[in-house]
């Protein structure tokens, strides 16, 4: 599983703000779906381990019961071997008993080692969800930021466009391109406006899962989560 769970920690500590930053550079959200494709592969891959450990942890414990009952079982009848003087029997029984002891002992170290590794594959796909979580909403705004982008960029080139109809010699076409490029206008500085407030938005939603992520680690570390 360390394989599986390298993977998905390199997957949490991506870097956000890096990925929308060339997201709106390649004027593409591509590279946010395959990130989230990516996330979607590995959980599916953790929510298998996690059943697979899980299931292996329920055994060890089953067995770790079952050996426990054996010995203490094994022990009592040596007690009463040893009253009635049966010495070989008693050595018998407690050479049994021995080996249940050191198998009793390795289950327990099995299940240790299980259950931490249980723990840590939970752990990761609690974080792996939230990350998806945050990143699907990044792609939300990330979606909104370049359709607005596209649509100024509409506006600049009509804009371009009537300045050939502004330097026309009918007065009357003229008239009405400087018209339409005052409504051009108003339209691109009400677009420079909102992507403004989303560009806002999504620094304080990148600042606020960064500060919710260091609280939920910080509640681990003091065993409040």
């Amino acid at each position: 599983m360390a394989s599986l769970l390298e993977k998905v920690q390199t997957l949490i500590a991506a870097n956000l703000h890096a990925l929308v930053d060339s997201a709106l550079k390649a004027n593409s959200i591509a590279v946010v779906d395959q990130y989230i494709r990516q996330i979607e592969d590995n959980l599916e891959d953790l929510e298998d381990a996690i059943a697979t450990v899980g299931g292996q942890v329920k055994t060890l414990r089953r067995k770790h019961t079952e050996f426990s009952e054996k010995a203490q079982k094994l022990d009592r009848d040596i007690d009463v071997l040893l009253k009635e003087s049966k010495e070989e029997l008693a050595v018998a029984a407690q050479s049994k008993l021995n080996s249940t002891n050191r198998l009793v002992e390795s289950y327990v170290e099995q299940l240790a080692r299980q259950e931490r590794e249980y723990d840590s594959l939970q752990d990761a796909r609690l974080k792996l969800e939230a990350k998806l979580t945050t990143v699907k909403q990044e792609r939300e705004e990330l979606q909104a930021l370049l359709d607005l982008a596209r649509s100024k960029e509409i506006t600049v080139r009509a804009i371009e466009s009537l300045d050939d109809l502004a330097g026309a010699r009918d007065t009357d076409v003229a008239r009405i391109a400087e018209s339409i490029r005052e409504r051009l206008d108003r339209a691109a500085a009400r677009t420079e406006m909102v992507a403004g407030r989303l560009d806002v938005q999504m620094d304080e939603v990148l600042e606020r899962r960064e500060l919710d992520a260091q609280l939920a680690e910080r509640k681990a570390r003091l065993g409040l989560a």
